[in-house]
């Protein structure tokens, strides 16, 4: 049965979009965007503050008829994914026992990126596989007829209930199919056609062209140790990664946090209770205490002491074995190390450089509140030079002279995305505070002679409280 459901964009337009049971999200996601008129690729659906798994169908995703979608923007770092393909006899006996093989790919790849990257040999463990170019004589009852030219086999691509056999279904990405995190298993056949397969080439050219080239292209040189040389058409995309890789393992440890789902935080969408912010005896008390302590009169340090007290925040800083620093990305990825008293800044923008997509950018590391600069140099040491006494949070700033349109770029390498996890927020388990008693332990100033009980002079406004 039909219905419909009601897609609102980042600048509050609305639409609405016809659907049914066996509808993709994907597919409304699509015909939101075009009219919109957004780009598609850029682009997630949300519902309730929840993010769709776009590969679902509208049946399976638990909405209801007159669903409100709201559309809200991608995170610009691709997730990596792990694709397992299930091969067509005779290839899977190749592959004992299940006849697959399976790696980890960037989530912006296109279906006929990743068939030209498993049949490279990469993935394969060098067992080279025809999957793009495959060619059949033309037959007769079992027997070879014809003029002995190919014909053209083309590969079904089956994904859940999915099924893509088009060169117009191969240039779609993972993400835009709805995948973008997790495991996906593609299941591959081959369906012949009726097309000279010399003819089909030219049209593979003409279709992808700009991928060819791109695949065709030597790695850039960088300091790593790569396994498996360029040896095909399609597998400089599998080395760049194994490149990125390498490069990312040599530092020191680190863990990665993907961006919030939600543009809202957490703490924001936990139910209050409006008894938490009502005031008891405890707040008085506690209010009376600061406006004692305010009142009094406090002296000055003496030098002496205060050439203690630095001395003894020198001694606090010296005793600090380790730190961790968490720098904030711009698309709201975050990374986290470990430092020692003998790191420096240039040791923390080293570890930041090692998973940039892009490494030759200029930015600037901020500490957030006094906007304190940390220096890309050897003089100052994090802990010492800048006093980082405990776990700290660093922005990524850009330089002003890096354009927009690098901005836009991927910030995380593929290889560095791939290893990124959610931010798991601890539950607090709700206490229950009875009336009069404090939320913390504090120091109860000593019992007067006054005949109260609750150690300390009750002041004349509150003495009238509870007479008739």
């Amino acid at each position: 049965m039909a219905t419909n459901v009601k897609v609102v964009g980042t600048d509050l337009r609305q639409v609405t979009i016809k659907v049914n049971p066996g509808t993709y999200l994907t597919e409304i996601l699509e015909q939101a965007c075009t009219k919109l008129k957004v780009p598609t690729d850029k682009y997630l659906l949300k519902h309730k503050q929840r993010q769709l798994d776009l590969s679902q169908t509208f049946r399976t995703s638990g909405l209801i008829p007159g669903a409100r979608l709201e559309l809200v923007v991608r995170a610009k770092t691709p997730t990596v994914i792990n694709i397992a393909l299930q091969l067509p006899a005779p290839e899977s006996s190749l592959f004992p026992p299940h006849g697959r093989v399976s790696e980890k790919l960037p989530s912006d790849f296109t279906i006929w990126q990743i068939l030209r990257q498993f049949e490279s040999g990469n993935a394969s463990a060098g067992k080279m596989l025809n999957i793009t170019a495959r060619g059949i004589p033309q037959t007769n009852n079992g027997t070879q007829a014809g003029s002995g030219q190919l014909y053209y086999e083309i590969p079904n691509v089956i994904i859940e209930k999915r099924t893509l056999s088009t060169f117009v279904d191969f240039q779609k990405t993972l993400s835009q199919l709805g995948y973008n995190s997790g495991g996906v298993l593609m299941r591959l056949s081959f369906q012949k056609t009726d097309r000279l397969l010399s003819d089909v080439m030219i049209e593979i050219e003409e279709y992808f062209a700009s991928e060819e080239q791109r695949q065709r292209a030597p790695p850039s040189p960088r300091p790593a140790t790569i396994q498996n040389p360029p040896t095909t058409q399609g597998s400089a995309g599998t080395d760049s990664m194994d490149i990125d890789e390498e490069t990312v393992s040599g530092h020191r440890p680190m863990t990665i946090f993907s961006a919030p789902s939600s543009s809202t935080p957490v703490a924001a969408l936990r139910p209050d209770s409006e008894e938490d912010y009502a005031p008891d005896i405890s707040h008085a008390k506690a209010h009376q205490r600061l406006l004692k302590s305010l009142g009094e009169n406090k002296r000055l340090l003496s030098d002496r002491e205060i050439e203690e007290k630095a001395a003894a925040e020198e001694a606090k800083v010296a005793a600090i074995k380790s730190i961790k620093v968490k720098v904030r990305f711009p698309d709201n990825f975050s990374a986290e190390w470990t430092f020692g008293p003998e790191d420096t800044g240039a040791s923390l923008y080293s570890e930041v450089r090692s998973i940039m997509a892009n490494s030759s950018i200029s930015f600037r590391l901020v500490l957030p509140g006094a906007r304190t600069t940390i220096k890309d140099d050897e003089s100052s040491k994090l802990i010492k030079g800048y006093r980082l006494s405990a776990n700290t949070l660093v922005n990524f700033t850009w330089d002003d002279t890096v354009p927009a349109e690098i901005r836009r770029q991927p910030f995380l390498k593929s290889s560095a995305a791939g290893q990124a996890q959610e931010v798991v927020v601890p539950e607090v388990p709700e206490v229950e505070v009875k009336q009069g008693q404090p939320s913390a332990p504090v120091q109860a100033p000593a019992p007067k002679n006054d005949g109260e009980s609750s150690g300390f002079k009750k002041p004349k406004w509150l003495k009238g409280f509870g007479k008739k």
